[in-house]
């Protein structure tokens, strides 16, 4: 079983910088797909990046976050990091860690359906 830990998330003002760790329980994440999600009430789970366990480069980003959030990983700890920059009020939500059961090219990487183990949501939320 896929046990993934989110944490680092909190309240920012606008323009300001969180970053997000997600440390996976086993180490079976190589070659498959882990994103970052984000959720508000009522919402559907929103695709934010992506990245194939093992690589050094992101797969996937979202076009509301293309050049303000980074997507990367480390391997030896198992773990991996949303770097989020310029952040605005709109990008308040619970942030969620999920592995694919397959590589990101093989899924539809923004796609919540697609994924198989999620963890427990951090809050992030970003005041004006």
């Amino acid at each position: 079983k896929v046990e993934l830990v989110e944490s680092g998330g909190g309240s920012v003002q606008a323009g300001g910088s969180l970053r997000l760790s997600c440390e996976a329980s086993t180490f079976a994440y190589s070659q498959y797909c882990m994103a970052w999600f984000r959720q508000n009430a009522g919402k559907e789970r929103e695709g934010v990046a992506a990245i194939v366990g093992g690589s050094s480069s992101a797969y996937y980003y979202s076009d509301s976050v293309k050049d303000r959030f980074s997507i990367s990983q480390d391997n030896a700890k198992k773990t991996i990091y949303l770097q989020m920059n310029s952040l605005k009020s709109e990008d308040s939500a619970v942030y969620y860690c999920a592995r694919a059961p397959r590589p990101c090219w093989e899924i539809r990487a923004g796609s919540s359906v697609d994924y198989q183990y999620w963890g427990q949501g951090t809050q992030v939320t970003v005041s004006s």
